[in-house]
């Protein structure tokens, strides 16, 4: 760790064990940053692919969105954003390591559990919470 980088401190907190895992159908994903170019054959998988750079990035999405009219995005789709049949394009997104699926977490049946999280700066002489606030 070094002075001026930034950090994201993830934490987990549960109604039960406090054991978190990844568990159950999975429904949110996000762009692999450092993905290697991967020719794509599958039309729709390289048409779902401009649609996820354009509307989110390397930000994580979930499937509900896509299935909007808007894709996610009214900002930047309109109402011309709607993914249709996109299933098998985005298990074939995932299966060449382009798109990492991120399964809910889970802890004991009928438990909840609530992700938390912090951005911190490095100064010279402290850290500084950048992510708190009035309620946080």
């Amino acid at each position: 760790m070094e002075e001026g980088e930034f950090y994201a401190i993830e934490t987990f907190g549960s109604t039960g064990r406090g054991w978190v895992l990844e568990d159950l159908e999975c429904s949110h994903y996000m762009k692999n940053f450092s993905a290697p170019h991967v020719p794509l054959r599958l039309p729709k998988s390289k048409k779902l692919l401009a649609h996820i750079n354009k509307t989110f990035g390397t930000l994580a999405f979930c499937r509900r969105w896509l299935e909007r009219p808007d894709g996610g995005s009214f900002t930047i789709n309109g109402t011309n954003g709607k993914q249709e049949l996109y299933l098998g394009a985005l298990k074939n997104l995932c299966d060449v390591g382009i798109i990492d699926a991120l399964p809910p977490l889970v802890d004991i049946k009928g438990s909840y559990v609530a992700q938390y999280e912090h951005t911190l700066l490095l100064r010279p002489t402290c850290k500084e919470v950048l992510s708190r606030g009035d309620d946080y």
